[in-house]
C-alpha cells in the first residue's frame, strides 16, 4: 500500500506543533510499513534516522523559520504552499521523505524555513541521507548507511554494516560500530571511540581524537594534532601540520607529522612500526621483552637499552637488535630521537 503527504494536507494530519522547536509539526506513522530502506533530502534542516527498540515507527517533521524563530503554523503553510515542495511517501517498503525549496536565484531569505526530519525504524534499515544546510545524527541501525551533509556534523552512534559519511562543514562523532566505516568532513574535528572493523577517517582542517579502537585504521588530518589511546589492530594515522600523542597501543603501527613532534607508547607490538617526521622530535616507547630490528635516524638520536641491544650506536642513529631481533622500528627524523623501554 502506498501513501502519499503534499503540502495541501499537511494541515490536516493529527499532530500538529504549537512549539515548533520542541513537538512535530507533521508526525507520518510507519507502523504498518516494514521499512527497509529509508531517502531522505531536505535544503536546510537536520536528519535524526534511529533504530532504537520500543520506539513506534513514524516521521517526524519539525519546522522553525529562519534564524530559529517560530511561525504560526498558519505562516508554516503558508510559506510551505508558495515556497517549498514537502513530500512524504511510502512504497515497497521504501520510505522517501523530501523537502525543497521551490525557488532557484533570488528570493527573500527572510521567508526561508528550516525542515527537519527524525525517522524512527526498526534497526535492519540501510539509509541515503542528504541534507545541505544541517547535521545528520543515526543510531542503532544495521545495513548500509550513506549520508552527506554540507554544512552540519555528523553524529554517529551503534551502527552496524557499511557506513560512508561526509560533511564540509562540521565535526564527526563515532561510538560503538563496527564492520566498515568511513567518514571524511572538510572543515572539523574528528572523535572515534569503541569501534571495530576497518576504519577510515579523514579532515582537511581539526583534530582526530581516537580510544578504543580495534581493526583496520586509517585515520588523518591535514591541519590538526592527533591523539589516540588503547588501539589494537593496525593504525595508519598523520598529520600535516599537528603533533601526535599515541598511548596504550597493541597494534602495527605507521605515523607521520610534516609540521610537529611524535610521542608513541607500544605495550604490545605489532608487525611493523614506520614513524617519519619532518621537523620535529620524537618520544618512542616500546615493550621491553618483545624482539626487535632497531633502525632510527634523526639530528640527535639517545637510547637506554642496556644488554638487551645488540648492534651500532652513533649519535644521529642506532641500528641493530633488541632482545634477538624481530619486529621492524623504523624512525626517520630531522630533530630529536629518544628511544626508552617499558
Amino acid at each position: 500500500m502506498k501513501t502519499y503527504i503534499t503540502l495541501f494536507i499537511v494541515t490536516c494530519q493529527s499532530v500538529v506543533a504549537l512549539a515548533q522547536d520542541k513537538t512535530p509539526y507533521l508526525t507520518k506513522s510507519l507502523s504498518n510499513d516494514a521499512i527497509k530502506n529509508v531517502f531522505v533530502s531536505t535544503s536546510g534542516g537536520s536528519i535524526t534516522v534511529s533504530g532504537a527498540t520500543g520506539q513506534q515507527a513514524r516521521v517526524e517533521v519539525y519546522i522553525t523559520g529562519n534564524n530559529g524563530s517560530t511561525p504560526s503554523n498558519e505562516e508554516i503553510k503558508k510559506r510551505l504552499d508558495e515556497d517549498y515542495t514537502l513530500d512524504i511517501s511510502v512504497s515497497g517498503h521504501e520510505l522517501h521523505a523530501v523537502a525543497k525549496n521551490k525557488h532557484h536565484g533570488d528570493w527573500d531569505w527572510r521567508r526561508s524555513l528550516n525542515i527537519a526530519f527524525k525517522v524512527y525504524v526498526p534497526q535492519d534499515v540501510a539509509t541515503n541521507l542528504e541534507t545541505s544546510g544541517g547535521s545528520i545524527r543515526l543510531d542503532n541501525l544495521k545495513g548500509e548507511e550513506r549520508f552527506s551533509t554540507s554544512g552540519g556534523s555528523l553524529h554517529i552512534d551503534q551502527l552496524t554494516g557499511n557506513i560512508h559519511g561526509r560533511t564540509s562543514g562540521g565535526s564527526i562523532t563515532v561510538s560503538n560500530s563496527k564492520e566498515n566505516i568511513d567518514l571524511e568532513t572538510s572543515g572539523g574535528s574528528i572523535h572515534a571511540s569503541d569501534c571495530a572493523g576497518t576504519i577510515k577517517l579523514g579532515t582537511s582542517g581539526g583534530s582526530v581524537h581516537l580510544e578504543h579502537l580495534n581493526g583496520k585504521i586509517d585515520a588523518s588530518t591535514s591541519g590538526g594534532s592527533i591523539q589516540a589511546s588503547n588501539i589494537k589492530g593496525e593504525l595508519h594515522t598523520g598529520t600535516s601540520g599537528g603533533n601526535i600523542n599515541l598511548t596504550e597501543l597493541a597494534c602495527s603501527l605507521d605515523t607521520y607529522t610534516s609540521g610537529g613532534s611524535i610521542h608513541v607508547q607500544l605495550n604490545q607490538l605489532g608487525k611493523y612500526v614506520k614513524i617519519e617526521v619532518s621537523g620535529g622530535h620524537v618520544d618512542l616507547q616500546l615493550p621491553s621483552k618483545q624482539g626487535a630490528d632497531l633502525n632510527l635516524h634523526g639530528d640527535k638520536v639517545s637510547a637506554d637499552l642496556g644488554s638487551s641491544f645488540s648492534g651500532t650506536k652513533e649519535k644521529d642513529r642506532i641500528e641493530g637488535k633488541l632482545n634477538g631481533g624481530g619486529i621492524p622500528v623504523n624512525v626517520n627524523g630531522g630533530g630529536r630521537i629518544t628511544l626508552s623501554l617499558n
